[in-house]
C-alpha cells in the first residue's frame, strides 16, 4: 500500500513539473557540458530516460495538435512525402583528377611524381617486373622468400635489425614483397628525414645480402602456413577452386610444399634477385610533401648507382581451359555447414566487354541488391552469405566464381537455386530498376577511387605496368553509364555457361540434404597435406 501511495505522489509530482520540463534547454550530459541528447531519449542517461521520453510524447501530442489546428481550428491538410522512387538528382559532377608527372631517369627507372602538400609525409611505391610465376616448379615459394629476405636480411653494409632500429627512430617504414605477377617496395616517412628514407630504400632494392639467419626464419615461417592451411574452410575452398579452374600445376594456382621450400637455398634467392631487379626493370611511385623537381633530383642521386642491365622475362605459360561440368567434394569432418563454390574460367580487364560485365556482377552477385542475395538468402533462406561476380585480370583471365556458406541440409537445395540465377541471367533480359541500381551502385561509388593522392598514384602506375591506358578508368566508367539491358543479356550469354559450371563443396558430404550425386558425378578432393621429408 505505502508503495502505491509513494508512486502515486510520483506520478502528481511529474504531472505538475512538465510544463516547466517542456520549456528547458537540452539536457547536456553530466561531465559534459553542452553535448545534447536527442528529443527521442535513445542516447539519454539511464537515470532519466524515463522523464524525457514523458517529455517528448507530451511534446509530440501539443505538436501534433497545432498541426492540425489552422488559424481557424480547422485541419490543414500536410503533403505527403514523396516515394524514394520519384526522388530526382542531378548528374554527378566531374572529378577532377591531379595530374601525375611521369618521367624515365637516365638508368631506365620509370618514374610518377605527384605533390600533396596536406601532411608533412612523403610516400614511395615501388613495382619491379618480376613475380612467383617465373619460379621454377621444383622450388615454388622462392619469389615469396625472396621478396620477404631482401628486407629482413639487410644489406651489405647493415643488417635488417639495424635497418629496423634506424626506421623506428624517425618513424619511418621500408617493406618488400614479391607476389604473382609482380614485386613490391615501398617507404613512409616524415618529410624531414627524406635523404635518410630514400637511401635505406636504395640500399635494400641494390645491395640486399640474404643473411642465412633471416632465410632460416623465413623458411620456418613459411612451413607454419602449409601446416595451417587447412584450418581455414573459406581458404581451402578459394584455393582448391582456383586449382580446379587453373590446373593443379598453373602458375596462378600453384602452392608451397615443405618439399618445394626445403629445395630452396641462399643462392637461389641471389640469383633470383640479380635476375629481376634492375632499374629498368622497376616503376617507383612517389607522392608528399615536396617540390617536384627537387624530389625528383634526389631519386636520381639515390638511385645513380644502379646501373641498367639486360633483363630477360621467361615466357608465362598461357591458360588453357576446357569448359566442362564437374561436382568436387572436400570432406571436412569438423564442419557443420557447406562452404559452395561454383563457375568457371573468367576473363580480361581488356575485354571489350569489361563493363557490361561489371553492371551484370553487381545484378546476379554484387551486393545487398542482387539477385543472389534477394533469391537465396532473404526469399528462400538458403545462405549466410552467398555473392560472387565474373572477374577480369590485368594479364591473365581471372574466375567466375560463386560462393555461398549455409547448413549441410541446405547445401544442394541452395547450389540449385544459384544455377538457376545464373541461368536465368542468360535468359531474359534484367529489369529497368536492376539495371539502374546497378549502374547507379558504380556510379555513385566512382568519387571513392580517387579518395587519396597515393590511390591515384599507383593506379596509373599499376596501369602503365599492365600496359593498360591511364584513362582506363574514366573509360570505364563512361562505358558503364551506356550499359543496356540489352548490353547485360548479350555478355551474359556470351560469357556464362550455366550448363559447364564446375561445383566445388567443402563440409560433411554424407550429412547433406540430399546425394551430391544429385549435381553430377562427384570426384572427391585429398587435400592431405604432404609430410616433410625427414
Amino acid at each position: 500500500m505505502k508503495n502505491v501511495l509513494t508512486m502515486r505522489i510520483a506520478l502528481v509530482l511529474m504531472c505538475v513539473a512538465l510544463p516547466l520540463w517542456r520549456g528547458r534547454p537540452a539536457l547536456a550530459s553530466r561531465g559534459h557540458l553542452g553535448l545534447a541528447y536527442p528529443s527521442d531519449g535513445s542516447a539519454v542517461a539511464p537515470e532519466v530516460q524515463g522523464q524525457d521520453a514523458l517529455a517528448t510524447k507530451e511534446r509530440q501530442g501539443q505538436d501534433a495538435l497545432a498541426t492540425l489546428s489552422g488559424a481557424g481550428g480547422t485541419a490543414v491538410a500536410q503533403e505527403p512525402a514523396r516515394a524514394y522512387k520519384q526522388l530526382k538528382y542531378p548528374k554527378l559532377r566531374d572529378i577532377k583528377v591531379p595530374d601525375v608527372q611521369r618521367l624515365t631517369l637516365p638508368n631506365g627507372m620509370q618514374l610518377f611524381v605527384l605533390e600533396d602538400h596536406e601532411l608533412p609525409l612523403i610516400h614511395v611505391s615501388a613495382m619491379i617486373r618480376t613475380g612467383s610465376v617465373y619460379e621454377p616448379a621444383d622450388k615454388i615459394g622462392l619469389a615469396g622468400l625472396t621478396g620477404t629476405v631482401m628486407r629482413t636480411g639487410g644489406t651489405t653494409s647493415r643488417t635488417g635489425d639495424q635497418i629496423d632500429e634506424q626506421l623506428e627512430q624517425i618513424a619511418a617504414s621500408v617493406e618488400t614483397g614479391i607476389g604473382d605477377s609482380f614485386g613490391r617496395a615501398s617507404m613512409s616517412v616524415l618529410k624531414d628525414d627524406i635523404d635518410t628514407g630514400l637511401a635505406i630504400l636504395a640500399d635494400v632494392l641494390m645491395n640486399p645480402a640474404f643473411r642465412q639467419d633471416k632465410i632460416d626464419l623465413a623458411k620456418i615461417s613459411a612451413r607454419s602456413a602449409i601446416a595451417r592451411r587447412n584450418d581455414n574452410p573459406g581458404g581451402i575452398a578459394a584455393r582448391e577452386y582456383a586449382k580446379l579452374i587453373y590446373g593443379a600445376d598453373s602458375v596462378y594456382a600453384r602452392q608451397t610444399e615443405y618439399a618445394t621450400i626445403d629445395k630452396i637455398a641462399r643462392d637461389d634467392l641471389v640469383a633470383f634477385h640479380r635476375k629481376f631487379f634492375h632499374p629498368n626493370n622497376t616503376m617507383l611511385a612517389v607522392w608528399g610533401d615536396f617540390q617536384a623537381q627537387q624530389m625528383i633530383a634526389k631519386i636520381k642521386e639515390a638511385f645513380k648507382d644502379w646501373p641498367k642491365a639486360e633483363v630477360k622475362l621467361p615466357a608465362v605459360p598461357e591458360v588453357k581451359y576446357e569448359f566442362r561440368p564437374t561436382v568436387n567434394a572436400i570432406r571436412k569432418d569438423d564442419m557443420n555447414q557447406g562452404i559452395i563454390r561454383l563457375g568457371h574460367l573468367g576473363g580480361l580487364m581488356s575485354d571489350p566487354d569489361y563493363h557490361a560485365l561489371m553492371v551484370m556482377n553487381e545484378i546476379l552477385g554484387g551486393g545487398f541488391t542482387s539477385r543472389l542475395f534477394k533469391n537465396v538468402r532473404s526469399r528462400q533462406g538458403l545462405a549466410y552469405s552467398v555473392d560472387g561476380a565474373y572477374r577480369g585480370d590485368y594479364d591473365h583471365p581471372g574466375l567466375f566464381s560463386l560462393s555461398c556458406q549455409t547448413k549441410l541440409k541446405s547445401t544442394v537445395h541452395a547450389t540449385e537455386a544459384i544455377i538457376a540465377e545464373v541461368k536465368k541471367m542468360t535468359q531474359e533480359e534484367v529489369t529497368d530498376e536492376e539495371l539502374a541500381l546497378a549502374k547507379d551502385s558504380y556510379l555513385n561509388s566512382f568519387v571513392f577511387n580517387f579518395d587519396s593522392k597515393g590511390q591515384i598514384i599507383n593506379r596509373l602506375m599499376t596501369y602503365a605496368y599492365y600496359g593498360y591506358p591511364a584513362d582506363f578508368l574514366q573509360k570505364t566508367k563512361a562505358n558503364v553509364e551506356k550499359v543496356t539491358k540489352a548490353d547485360v543479356l548479350r555478355v551474359a550469354k556470351t560469357h556464362l555457361r550455366p550448363d559447364k559450371l564446375q561445383i566445388l563443396i567443402v563440409g560433411r558430404p554424407d550429412d547433406c540434404d540430399k546425394p551430391l550425386s544429385t549435381l553430377g558425378n562427384v570426384k572427391t578432393i585429398d587435400i592431405t597435406i604432404p609430410a616433410p621429408k625427414k
